[in-house]
This record gives structure tokens, sequence and C-alpha cells, in this order.
């Protein structure tokens, strides 16, 4: 018996050690090929250890024959099963590949119909999540792409307008036709005031959309972060007759950047003043709400368009002419929305009885 053993395990070792050395040479090759390898070393190792202790056992020729033929019968069925399996497994893998490269090219990802092993499937059903982000991330990238664009249109066209009016108004003083010089110059500086603040908000916007916007977070009372941007928007309110109203503002603790979250409500402020009437009401609240606090300001525009609500927060949306106040970039609300995306927060905004409510919801403090 130990005969027996050492010579089978020899001749299989052997038939192993040639297909161990064949499939490296093999490697590159197609899945049939190797499969085929496998099944001709499995069938080689049995043959080679059969015809081995049949040689050590004195069996017959005849004996020997037989045992050859069923061997070999054996091999025929072997490599064909093996062959016919490599065949499918490779027709599944082309259609997949297949598959892969419509939405590589720009498509989307339809997996291939039919029966397929179980890492195939695997496979199919990563490249169709794969499919789906990719799909989310075009559309997000054709989405910035047309706000950059509408950016770059409405910004020229903003800054075309301050510039040819000052070139006006140098050449005319430059030329002593002016009689009110001091009109023209106090027309001059507040047109510079508003191309400066035009580029401030660029370059805030940049900052934000490049990551570089550096926080300092701090513990604080709404109430007066709520108060110090009322008293920083009171002078704009009464210039156009709106009402700040202030009484539901809760004195919940907040861990803010001060500086960049006042400038989120001065920013919801003027938006919200210069879209309401003269008489009108514009009011801030602040309020703890299911473990976050929620700074809120409503106005009296009259309602968002509900094809518009999903821009509002878009770079260099304006909205209809009637809502753009003279001088808009557009760049307000996107700057919103960046600086409190940085805090880990949301902004929103929906439509409410006689205007809209602009909401930013931020995370509560750890107590403690």
């Amino acid at each position: 018996m130990l005969a027996i053993v050492l010579i089978a395990f020899a001749g299989a070792a052997a038939a192993g050690l040639v297909g161990a050395v064949a499939l490296r040479l093999l490697r590159d090759r197609s899945v049939t090929v190797g499969l085929t390898v496998v099944a001709a070393v499995a069938v080689t190792a049995m043959l080679a250890g059969t015809l081995g202790v049949a040689q050590a056992m004195f069996l017959s020729r005849h004996d020997l024959s037989v045992v050859t033929t069923v061997t070999a019968m054996a091999a025929a069925v072997s490599l064909a099963t093996a062959l016919l399996l490599g065949r499918w497994v490779v027709a599944r893998s082309r259609d997949l590949a297949l598959a892969a490269r419509s939405f590589g090219d720009g498509g989307s990802f339809d997996a291939p119909g039919g029966p397929a092993t179980a890492e195939l499937t695997e496979l199919s059903r990563e490249l169709a999540a794969t499919s789906a982000k990719l799909a989310v991330s075009r559309e997000r990238e054709r989405a910035l792409e047309t706000s950059r664009r509408e950016l770059v249109a409405w910004i020229s066209h903003d800054l075309r307008t301050p510039l040819a009016g000052l070139r006006a108004m140098s050449e005319a003083l430059e030329d002593g036709v002016v009689p009110d010089q001091a009109r023209y110059f106090r027309q001059i500086s507040a047109e510079v005031a508003r191309l400066d603040s035009m580029v401030g908000d660029l370059f805030e916007l940049s900052r934000i959309h490049a990551g570089s916007l550096a926080l300092t977070p701090t513990r604080m009372s709404a109430y007066d972060l709520v108060g110090e941007a009322l008293a920083g928007a009171d002078p704009v309110a009464r210039e156009h007759g709106v009402r700040l109203v202030g009484a539901d503002v809760e004195a919940v603790p907040i861990e803010v950047d001060g500086k960049e979250m006042t400038r989120v409500l001065a920013n919801l402020l003027i938006n919200a003043i210069h879209r309401t009437p003269a008489d009108g009401t514009v009011a801030v609240a602040a309020e703890l709400r299911a473990g976050s606090v929620v700074l809120s300001v409503t106005d009296g525009c009259g309602g968002i368009p509900a094809e518009d609500l999903a821009r509002v927060f878009d770079t260099g949306w304006r909205g209809t002419e009637a809502r753009t106040p003279p001088g808009g970039a557009g760049l307000g609300l996107a700057i919103v929305r960046g600086i409190v995306e940085a805090h880990a927060g949301r902004a929103a905004v929906r439509n409410v009885a006689g205007g809209c409510r602009f909401e930013v919801t931020l995370p509560a403090p750890a107590v403690g």
C-alpha cells in the first residue's frame, strides 16, 4: 500500500508541476486556456498515477489497456467540459466588457442578460453602482458648467455697466463740463464701492470652491449673532422702508465662525430687504429643533417659482428680472450655501404665505 501511495503521488506531483509551469507561461491567455490546463493536469495526474500503479501491480496487458481506455475517456470528457465552461465564461466576460465600455464612453451601464458566475454577477452590480455615481457626477458637472457660463456672462455685464459709467464721468470731469462735481465724485465713489463688493464676493466664492475657507469656530449665543446681523442691516432696511423683526430669536448656544456666519445672515437679510416691498416685514428667527440650531429669514417677496427653488443657491442664479436688485451678481446665496456647508450644515428655502423663508440648519454644539 505504501508503494502504491508513493507511485501515485509521484505521478500526480509530476503532472502538477508540469501544469503549474504551463499555467505560469499561459497566465496572460484566456480563461478557457487556463481551465483546459487545469482539467488536463487533473486527468494527467490520475492517468500517471493509475499507469504507474498498474505497472507496479503487474496487471495483464488487457487489464492495462482497459484502465488506459477508461482514463482516456475520462480525460476527453473533462477536457470538453473545461472547454465549454471556459468559452461560456469568456462569452459572459466579453458581454460585460462591452456593457462597461458603453458607460465609459458617456452612456449608462446596462448589465448583460443571461446567467453568469457569482463573481461576474457581483462585478455587474458594482459597475451598475459606479455607472449611477458617474451619471450623478456628469449631471452635477453639467449644472456647474451652466452655472459658470451664466456667472461669467452676468459678471461681464455687471462689470461693464459701472466701468462705462466711471469712464464717462471721469471724461466729463477731465473736460471740465460738469456743473456739480461733488455729485459726480459721490457717484464715482458709489460705483467703486459696488465694484469692490463684487470683487470681494468673487474672492470669497473662489475660496469656498477651492476648499481654502479657514474657519475659527467659537461658542456664542444665537441671540447675539442675530442681533449683530440685524444691527448691520438696519440702515439698508430703513432706506428701503422695510421693518426688521427679531422677536422669535432664542438664546440657544451655537458654535460657528462668528465673522463668516454674520456674513451669511447679512447676505440673507440684504437679499430679503431688496425683495420685500416698502412697508413690508423681514423676520429673523432662531430656534433649537431636533438637535440642530435653525436660523431663518422670512421676507415678503411674494414667493419663488417652484421651478426655481432648486436653483436658488446656485452660483450666478438671480431669478426673474423682477426679483433681481440692481447690481446683483447672483453670488450672495451661493456664498451662503458654501459657508453653511463648511460648518457641516445645510441651507434651504421654501415658500410661505406672502414670501419665502430661508433656513440655515447647523449642528448644535455638544453639551459640556
